[in-house]
Protein backbone atom coordinates (compact mmCIF):
# COMPACT_ATOMS: atom_id res chain seq x y z
CA UNK A 1 0.00 0.00 0.00
CA UNK A 2 2.68 2.07 0.93
CA UNK A 3 4.93 1.68 -2.38
CA UNK A 4 1.29 2.32 -4.26
CA UNK A 5 0.71 5.70 -2.50
CA UNK A 6 4.41 6.74 -3.40
CA UNK A 7 3.88 5.99 -7.01
CA UNK A 8 0.49 8.16 -7.18
CA UNK A 9 2.88 10.74 -5.21
CA UNK A 10 5.52 10.89 -7.69
CA UNK A 11 2.88 10.99 -11.04
CA UNK A 12 1.71 13.56 -9.09
CA UNK A 13 4.85 15.74 -8.48
CA UNK A 14 5.62 15.05 -11.89
CA UNK A 15 2.34 16.63 -13.14
CA UNK A 16 3.13 19.35 -10.80
CA UNK A 17 6.75 20.05 -11.89
CA UNK A 18 4.75 20.16 -15.88
CA UNK A 19 2.48 22.80 -14.73
CA UNK A 20 5.33 25.10 -13.24
CA UNK A 21 7.48 24.68 -16.25
CA UNK A 22 4.84 25.57 -18.33
CA UNK A 23 3.53 28.70 -16.03
CA UNK A 24 7.66 29.77 -16.60
CA UNK A 25 10.32 30.23 -14.04
CA UNK A 26 9.49 34.06 -13.01
CA UNK A 27 5.57 32.92 -12.24
CA UNK A 28 5.26 32.27 -8.26
CA UNK A 29 3.38 29.98 -6.34
CA UNK A 30 0.97 29.31 -3.19
CA UNK A 31 2.80 26.03 -1.49
CA UNK A 32 -0.23 23.64 -0.28
CA UNK A 33 0.83 20.55 1.74
CA UNK A 34 -1.40 17.68 2.24
CA UNK A 35 -1.16 15.62 4.97
CA UNK A 36 -3.66 12.47 5.19
CA UNK A 37 -2.81 8.79 5.15
CA UNK A 38 -5.97 8.28 2.46
CA UNK A 39 -4.72 8.35 -0.56
CA UNK A 40 -8.10 9.54 -2.23
CA UNK A 41 -8.24 12.56 -0.17
CA UNK A 42 -5.08 13.52 -1.99
CA UNK A 43 -6.47 12.93 -5.63
CA UNK A 44 -9.73 14.71 -4.56
CA UNK A 45 -7.91 17.75 -2.87
CA UNK A 46 -5.57 18.22 -6.04
CA UNK A 47 -8.68 17.56 -8.48
CA UNK A 48 -11.00 20.31 -6.80
CA UNK A 49 -8.18 22.84 -6.62
CA UNK A 50 -6.55 22.24 -9.54
CA UNK A 51 -7.26 25.41 -11.00
CA UNK A 52 -7.23 27.76 -8.49
CA UNK A 53 -5.72 30.66 -8.63
CA UNK A 54 -5.06 33.45 -6.22
CA UNK A 55 -3.72 37.15 -6.87
CA UNK A 56 -2.56 35.43 -10.22
CA UNK A 57 -0.68 32.75 -8.20
CA UNK A 58 -1.71 29.20 -8.87
CA UNK A 59 -1.19 25.97 -6.33
CA UNK A 60 1.44 23.82 -6.08
CA UNK A 61 0.84 20.60 -4.08
CA UNK A 62 2.93 18.38 -1.58
CA UNK A 63 2.14 15.81 -0.34
CA UNK A 64 2.50 13.77 2.80
CA UNK A 65 0.93 9.95 4.01
CA UNK A 66 2.33 9.57 7.33
CA UNK A 67 2.80 12.11 10.93
CA UNK A 68 6.72 11.03 10.43
CA UNK A 69 6.60 12.05 6.55
CA UNK A 70 4.56 15.07 7.21
CA UNK A 71 7.01 16.30 9.95
CA UNK A 72 10.03 16.22 7.08
CA UNK A 73 8.20 17.63 4.94
CA UNK A 74 6.79 20.88 6.48
CA UNK A 75 10.63 21.11 7.26
CA UNK A 76 11.35 21.44 3.79
CA UNK A 77 8.92 23.40 3.08
CA UNK A 78 8.84 26.66 5.39
CA UNK A 79 7.50 28.99 3.14
CA UNK A 80 3.97 26.40 2.14
CA UNK A 81 1.22 28.89 3.01
CA UNK A 82 -1.10 26.46 4.12
CA UNK A 83 -1.41 22.98 5.17
CA UNK A 84 -4.66 20.71 5.24
CA UNK A 85 -3.80 18.48 7.85
CA UNK A 86 -5.63 15.09 9.30
CA UNK A 87 -6.12 14.36 12.88
CA UNK A 88 -6.31 10.76 12.75
CA UNK A 89 -3.21 8.74 10.89
CA UNK A 90 -0.72 6.43 12.79
CA UNK A 91 -1.99 7.69 16.04
CA UNK A 92 -5.11 9.30 17.12
CA UNK A 93 -3.75 12.31 17.42
CA UNK A 94 -1.24 12.77 15.20
CA UNK A 95 -2.42 15.87 13.35
CA UNK A 96 -2.79 17.41 16.68
CA UNK A 97 0.78 16.70 17.55
CA UNK A 98 1.59 18.06 14.26
CA UNK A 99 0.55 21.39 15.36
CA UNK A 100 2.47 21.77 17.69
CA UNK A 101 5.61 20.57 16.06
CA UNK A 102 5.26 23.15 13.59
CA UNK A 103 4.05 26.33 15.93
CA UNK A 104 6.74 25.57 19.22
CA UNK A 105 9.43 23.33 17.61
CA UNK A 106 9.89 24.83 14.23
CA UNK A 107 8.16 27.68 14.64
CA UNK A 108 6.77 28.48 11.73
CA UNK A 109 3.56 31.30 12.27
CA UNK A 110 2.86 32.57 9.12
CA UNK A 111 1.68 29.07 7.29
CA UNK A 112 -1.88 28.68 7.78
CA UNK A 113 -3.29 24.97 9.38
CA UNK A 114 -6.51 23.82 8.32
CA UNK A 115 -7.35 20.89 10.05
CA UNK A 116 -9.45 18.07 8.44
CA UNK A 117 -11.21 14.81 10.39
CA UNK A 118 -13.31 12.37 8.91
CA UNK A 119 -13.96 11.17 13.10
CA UNK A 120 -14.59 14.89 14.85
CA UNK A 121 -15.37 12.70 18.30
CA UNK A 122 -11.64 12.09 18.15
CA UNK A 123 -10.88 15.80 18.39
CA UNK A 124 -14.05 18.04 19.91
CA UNK A 125 -13.99 21.06 18.07
CA UNK A 126 -14.33 23.36 20.77
CA UNK A 127 -11.09 21.08 22.45
CA UNK A 128 -9.20 21.97 19.48
CA UNK A 129 -9.65 25.45 18.45
CA UNK A 130 -9.16 26.59 22.07
CA UNK A 131 -6.41 24.20 23.07
CA UNK A 132 -4.33 24.09 19.31
CA UNK A 133 -2.86 27.31 17.51
CA UNK A 134 -4.83 26.10 14.43
CA UNK A 135 -6.70 28.64 11.72
CA UNK A 136 -9.62 26.78 10.50
CA UNK A 137 -11.31 23.33 11.98
CA UNK A 138 -12.99 21.06 9.25
CA UNK A 139 -15.34 17.54 9.40
CA UNK A 140 -14.73 15.89 5.78
CA UNK A 141 -18.21 15.25 5.32
CA UNK A 142 -18.68 18.79 5.33
CA UNK A 143 -16.10 19.83 3.40
CA UNK A 144 -17.72 20.25 0.04
CA UNK A 145 -15.65 21.43 -3.06
CA UNK A 146 -17.26 24.56 -3.12
CA UNK A 147 -16.53 25.26 0.73
CA UNK A 148 -13.02 23.81 -0.29
CA UNK A 149 -11.95 26.58 -2.70
CA UNK A 150 -13.94 29.10 -0.76
CA UNK A 151 -11.68 27.74 2.76
CA UNK A 152 -8.18 27.90 0.90
CA UNK A 153 -8.67 31.45 -0.49
CA UNK A 154 -9.83 32.72 2.79
CA UNK A 155 -6.55 31.28 4.36
CA UNK A 156 -4.46 32.35 1.75
CA UNK A 157 -5.97 35.96 2.06
CA UNK A 158 -5.20 35.66 5.92
CA UNK A 159 -1.34 34.15 4.92
CA UNK A 160 -0.63 37.22 2.01
CA UNK A 161 -1.46 39.86 4.71
CA UNK A 162 0.91 38.08 7.58
CA UNK A 163 3.13 38.11 5.01
CA UNK A 164 3.04 41.66 4.42
CA UNK A 165 2.94 42.61 7.67
CA UNK A 166 6.27 40.86 8.53
CA UNK A 167 7.77 42.28 5.55
CA UNK A 168 7.16 45.74 6.48
CA UNK A 169 8.58 44.77 9.84
CA UNK A 170 11.64 43.94 8.43
CA UNK A 171 12.00 46.57 5.89
CA UNK A 172 11.23 49.49 9.63
CA UNK A 173 14.20 47.54 11.19
CA UNK A 174 16.76 48.51 8.09
CA UNK A 175 15.36 51.68 8.29
CA UNK A 176 16.00 52.00 11.79
CA UNK A 177 18.98 50.53 11.97
CA UNK A 178 20.64 52.70 9.24
CA UNK A 179 19.14 55.83 10.67
CA UNK A 180 21.62 55.59 13.99
CA UNK A 181 24.58 56.69 11.02
CA UNK A 182 22.86 57.90 8.17
CA UNK A 183 25.72 59.44 6.41
CA UNK A 184 27.99 56.89 6.70
CA UNK A 185 27.67 54.75 2.70
CA UNK A 186 26.82 51.50 4.63
CA UNK A 187 24.02 52.70 6.45
CA UNK A 188 22.85 54.24 3.31
CA UNK A 189 22.92 50.90 1.69
CA UNK A 190 20.75 49.86 4.67
CA UNK A 191 18.47 52.60 4.48
CA UNK A 192 17.75 52.04 0.86
CA UNK A 193 17.77 48.32 1.20
CA UNK A 194 14.96 48.74 4.51
CA UNK A 195 13.21 51.37 2.08
CA UNK A 196 12.65 48.91 -1.10
CA UNK A 197 11.79 45.90 1.18
CA UNK A 198 9.05 48.36 2.38
CA UNK A 199 8.53 49.33 -1.43
CA UNK A 200 7.79 45.73 -2.75
CA UNK A 201 5.77 44.91 0.83
CA UNK A 202 3.09 47.84 0.64
CA UNK A 203 2.90 47.48 -3.95
CA UNK A 204 2.90 43.02 -3.60
CA UNK A 205 5.65 43.07 -6.17
CA UNK A 206 8.10 40.09 -6.65
CA UNK A 207 10.86 39.94 -4.04
CA UNK A 208 13.41 40.75 -6.43
CA UNK A 209 11.64 43.41 -7.95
Amino acid sequence: MADEQHEDFLVFADEDEASQANAGPEQELWKLIIVDDEQEVHHLTRMVLGDFEFDGKRLEFVSAYSESEAKRVIRDHPDAAVILLDVVMDRDDSGLSLVKYVREELKFQSVRIILRTGQPGQAPEKVVISSYDINDYKEKTELTAQKLYTTIMSALRSYRDIRVIENNKLGLEKIIHASADLFELKSLKKFASGVLTQLTSILNLHKNA
